[in-house]
């Protein structure tokens, strides 16, 4: 009975052990989309197996979310970088190209839509849990997931496909 209680303790923020390498270390191996696909989610299962409590509602929910805290932070920086090519892009071509919409106006359309896709996505996923406890891992599963496959889908066009 101590043992299973031991088992199901809740796990305080302070007690999640996450870190990205396992999640870096992934992307540093592989070039391909696929391979740095199936990085998403590596420290998050680290952070779960390394914390005590870690496969709790709880555990998973905070291991989850600082993994989306990393992916976010990548898209982030992919995104900037894209934004600025996309205004070099777009003032090499004024002259021949005025009547198209800018590459820039179309990356920021692509990346609202995307966010309100997301978004809704993401809700959908939580809204299968019926209130339940798994709705927040599943919610912080899905925008870490989502999350992660926009920031490879900007870098990957960055990088020319």
């Amino acid at each position: 009975m101590a043992v299973f209680a031991a088992m199901s303790a809740p796990v305080a923020a302070q007690d999640l052990v996450f870190s990205p390498a396992a999640t870096e270390a992934c992307l540093a191996s592989t070039q391909s989309y696929d391979g740095r696909h199936a990085c998403i989610g590596a420290s998050a299962e680290l952070c779960m197996e390394g914390t005590q409590g870690g496969f709790s509602t709880y555990g998973m929910g905070g291991c989850l979310s600082a993994e989306l805290e990393y992916w976010d932070a990548q898209l982030n920086l992919v995104y900037a970088a894209a934004v600025e090519a996309a205004r070099s892009f777009d003032a090499e071509t004024a002259q021949y190209a005025a009547h198209l919409a800018t590459r820039e106006a179309n990356l920021r359309a692509m990346q609202r839509a995307w966010i309100a896709f997301r978004d809704a996505t993401c809700d959908y996923e939580y809204s299968q849990w019926g209130g339940g406890t798994g709705g927040g891992p599943a919610i912080a599963g899905c925008l870490m997931r989502m999350t992660g496959e926009q920031a490879l889908y900007l870098f990957s066009e960055g990088q020319g496909g």
